[in-house]
């Protein structure tokens, strides 16, 4: 009912103000994708139009008694004190006002917290500058991945044309089944990130050390793209969120798909050749490291130190490992320890090892880097 009243609503209110009709799919919320968001976009409609409502009749009110009224017709100003009809209006107007606003918003927050029965729990961890993805309940359990930006190094510095989602597309989106509810997990690992995804109605804080949750349940498929929305640092802006909502079949074969994957990537027992650790190791430095160390391994002055030629590169392997896999305590420089399988980690070092002027000749190995997890 609520729904209805605040569509219709809507709609009286675009029908008032024809330019406002054509400028809505650009200038308004995104089209919700969820119920949730639903509720969230009736809600902002409902309380613009009794923003508008307002705003009409108290100027209108007071634009009419300053042309009817003014001084030069001779009207004189009115001389009354403490008049109890006006006390009483100006008073009890505004309370139903705010009554007719707050009962539909404290119902829609009620409905953001209540995060009961989940067919699905997803555990998201805001890394400086990408997400982990953890499935902990339902089909999918034991699936982890991260997912940083995709867009391309040229894009960004200009070189060549901007792609239709620049800034806004990843290479491992969150995916998840129609239909079903999904809570989600949220917490951060270095500083304070926020998970918004704006057409799905979910907006959460992950702050490091606490877990905060939410959900949402999306009712239609498609893509569905959004942004870390808090400043967390030199690539905030590089930060994005996609969440892709399929079928319940195409999701089965989607996990089954990323669990053979993982299976294949991260098999114990596997022996990498050079080339293959190498290939590897340039999608992991792309997506992991390039931001602060550049393409070029010449990092940035003062910030972030040189890869090409460095000591800690092309020194004992060990300690590259221990480096990588725990940080370093005092620099920028993160533990990637739960964000990289070990075969993530041994493909980088060796990249690094290997690339621009660094030629060790060595291949790291993923038993290696197991050994030495702590």
């Amino acid at each position: 009912m609520r729904h209805r009243m605040a569509t219709s609503a809507s709609c009286v209110l675009l029908a008032g103000f024809p330019g406002l009709a054509s400028a809505a799919d650009r200038w308004n919320m995104q089209a919700p994708a969820s119920i949730v968001a639903q509720d969230i976009y009736d809600l902002h409609m409902l309380m613009m139009g009794i923003i508008v409502v307002i705003f009409v009749a108290v100027f209108a009110v007071m634009f009419y008694s300053v042309f009817a009224h003014r001084r030069s017709k001779g009207h004189q100003a009115a001389q009354f004190h403490e008049n109890t009809t006006v006390e009483l209006v100006w008073t009890i107007v505004p309370l139903i006002i705010l009554i007719l606003m707050a009962w539909p918003a404290t119902r829609t927050l009620l409905l953001l917290r209540d995060t009961s029965n989940p067919d699905i729990t997803i555990k998201v961890t805001g890394y400086q500058w990408k997400w982990g993805y953890d499935y902990l309940g339902g089909e999918g359990e034991g699936i982890s991945f991260v997912s940083a930006l995709a867009t391309s190094r040229d894009q960004i510095q200009g070189t060549v044309p901007k792609g239709e989602h620049y800034l806004l597309e990843v290479d491992n989106p969150l995916v998840v089944p129609l239909g079903k509810k999904i809570r989600i997990l949220a917490t951060g690992s270095d500083v304070i990130h926020s998970w918004w995804v704006p057409a799905l109605g979910i907006k959460q804080d992950a702050i490091p050390g606490f877990v905060r949750d939410t959900w949402f349940r999306a009712d239609k498929e498609g893509t569905f793209r959004g942004q870390c929305a808090e400043l967390c640092g030199k690539d905030h802006g590089f930060m994005p969120v996609v969440v892709e909502v399929v079928s319940a079949e195409k999701y089965s074969a989607w996990v089954g798909e990323q669990k053979k994957m993982a299976a294949r990537a991260d098999d114990p027992n596997k022996t990498w050749t050079l080339a293959d650790l190498m290939a590897r190791g340039a999608k992991v430095y792309a997506a992991n490291c390039m931001a602060c160390h550049q393409a070029n391994g010449q990092g940035v002055r003062g910030t972030f130190p040189a890869l090409d030629g460095s000591k800690a590169v092309s020194g004992p392997k060990v300690d590259q490992i221990s480096m990588v896999l725990n940080g370093k305590q005092g620099t920028a420089m993160a533990a990637f320890g739960k964000q990289l399988s070990d075969s993530e980690i041994a493909a980088v070092i060796t990249y690094t090892r290997n690339s621009w002027g660094n030629k060790t000749g060595e291949a790291i190995q993923p038993a290696e880097v197991r050994a030495q997890r702590k």
